[in-house]
């Protein structure tokens, strides 16, 4: 149609896509650091905790604009 603008696509940001993923609920969810080297010399407790967990309520709508799809 001429004369309309189409809104352009939102990219998903490479950097999030890597890092973050949507659960099943909708909610965001991402991996704690320090568990994939040096273990041996880590407490359980530390490694045990160090597995996923959700990301804060405040991000959601940021975290929406970059994983889009």
């Amino acid at each position: 149609m001429p004369g309309k603008a189409r809104p352009g696509k939102i990219k998903t940001r490479s950097s999030a896509k890597k890092r973050i993923k949507k659960t099943g609920t909708g909610k965001f969810a991402h991996e704690k650091a320090a568990h994939n080297h040096l273990l041996g010399q880590k407490s359980k407790k530390q490694k045990r905790l160090a597995g996923r967990t959700l990301v804060a309520n405040g991000y959601g709508k940021t975290l929406k604009k970059m994983l889009p799809n």
